[in-house]
């Protein structure tokens, strides 16, 4: 569950780039108005991956960076799991692409380019 800090032209499309950046397919999108005036929504979404996805938790902590509050719920295995899985993440957004980012990004940080 989302609640954005404000109503603003293109706030939604910030939560959703969360996900869309890091190759997150979502399950469900409901918004909701929370009864504090015209505007103010939470959004429920159900995505695809787990918590213990490199991408899946970075989007989270995108999400509680750019929020008023971010409510987790829970992360379960799919129930249909195919032979073989969910679908493969998008190219650039692999744990293990997350994971060598975050490494060149820490030898540069450290002076070795």
């Amino acid at each position: 569950m989302l609640w954005q800090r404000d109503d603003h032209p293109g706030g939604l499309r910030d939560l959703l780039g969360e996900f869309a950046t890091r190759g997150i397919n979502l399950m469900l999108l409901q918004s909701r108005p929370t009864g504090a005036g015209i505007g103010n929504y939470c959004f429920c979404i159900d995505a695809e991956g787990h918590i213990s996805d490199r991408r899946v938790a970075e989007a989270l902590m995108g999400l509680k960076r750019i929020c008023l509050q971010v409510r987790f719920l829970g992360s379960y295995p799919r129930a249909d799991v195919r032979p073989g899985g969910i679908r493969p993440p998008l190219p650039g957004t692999s744990d293990e692409e997350f994971v060598g980012a975050a490494d060149w990004v820490a030898r540069c940080q450290d002076g070795r380019f």
